[in-house]
């Protein structure tokens, strides 16, 4: 029953661990900078001609951060380790209601992918990162649910009417996030994806699904809910909204998706599979829009081997959680994400207000 909710507590020891060893070297890193620094400044004292006291100029550790480095060597913000982290925690939490975006903003800044001193271009292309390798989460819900898809197809085709009223509904789903994510894309990015509104958000909604998850909605979703078959469009544009509540980074975008397809009739696994299936054309939007919008930027402050590895394992355990997850969802229900996202928030609270 705890697989899931244990796989998250060992990403969650990854990343912690993985800001040890990042705090680590950085302090091995400015040793050896001031290190570096102090035997040139020797070197220079022997080679000139000594000033006095009054012309001696500050000595800049600054200055030697760069020894060493190449002017023309490309220098990726990520790292492929911090790219594998990135990816795992994505490829976990995309499809659970834990919050894929409140991760991922939590774990770049204790591996310290969003450190000080950053430019803007590179901020930009972390976060374009944090986006884009959701093209692997995309492609693990392409190959579990190959047959849904396969069956829109024919309905396009006028060959599945079962298809096509899946299809209908799907595109119904996906539109009021559509708007609305057009609409204030800039408002959130700006205001509201920072470990504060994330944390608030992780708590919220973890109250929020224990309370969901004993009541009577919930208790009747459970015995006599709808399959995805019998959906309607209405039920559809509902969920739509519901999802747009997930612009909120950390809120969750599955969370509110699944939560709302069981308030309006859905059996758990209904609303956990249209919930998948409603990610593909979510996700894929904002993967394509954030990639032509800032692609260029993307590639100018990341290397091509650390959107691999990133990709690559965000597919992988993107996979390996969906058939999880789906499998117990239907006997034990959303309160251990509730209990976990508590727990996380308050065990944030104290590790980013540490750093």
């Amino acid at each position: 029953m705890m697989r899931l909710v244990s796989m998250l507590m060992v990403t969650v020891f990854i990343i912690s661990m993985s800001s040890s060893i990042a705090k680590a070297d950085d302090n091995v890193g400015l040793e050896t900078a001031s290190q570096g620094g102090n035997a040139n400044q020797n070197e220079e004292a022997a080679a000139v001609t000594p000033l006095s006291s009054s012309e001696s100029a500050p000595f800049n550790v600054a200055d030697t951060a760069n020894i060493g480095q190449s002017t023309d060597e490309f220098k990726s913000v990520i790292t492929p380790f911090q790219a594998v982290i990135l990816g795992l925690v994505e490829g976990l939490t995309e499809y659970l209601p834990v919050s894929s975006t409140g991760h991922l903003v939590i774990a770049s800044e204790l591996i310290g992918v969003r450190a000080e001193g950053l430019s803007k271009g590179e901020i930009e292309a972390v976060e374009a990162f944090e986006i884009v390798i959701q093209g692997g989460a995309i492609l693990a819900v392409l190959l579990l649910y190959f047959g849904k898809l396969k069956l829109m197809i024919l309905g396009l085709l006028g060959k599945s009417k079962e298809g096509l009223r899946l299809f209908i509904n799907i595109v119904a789903a996906f539109v009021p996030t559509a708007v609305l994510g057009l609409l204030f894309n800039k408002v959130i990015k700006e205001h509201l994806q920072h470990p504060g509104p994330v944390i608030g958000a992780l708590a919220v909604g973890g109250i929020l699904m224990i309370w969901f998850d004993r009541s009577d909605r919930a208790k009747n979703a459970r015995k006599y809910g709808k399959n995805i078959g019998e959906m309607t469009i209405a039920m559809a544009i509902a969920i739509g909204l519901f999802q747009s509540i997930a612009m909120w980074p950390g809120t969750s975008r599955s969370m509110m998706t699944i939560m709302g397809g069981m308030l309006l009739g859905l059996n758990p696994i209904a609303s956990a599979e249209f919930s998948f299936l409603l990610g593909l054309p979510t996700l894929l939007a904002a993967t394509l829009f954030k990639s032509f919008k800032e692609g260029h930027i993307l590639l100018a402050h990341v290397s091509s081997t650390a959107m691999a590895c990133g990709l690559i394992v965000a597919a992988a355990s993107a996979f390996l959680a969906v058939r999880v997850f789906v499998s117990w969802l239907n006997k034990h229900g959303l309160a251990p994400f509730g209990y976990y996202r508590i727990v996380i928030a308050i065990a944030l609270i104290f590790i980013i207000g540490g750093k």
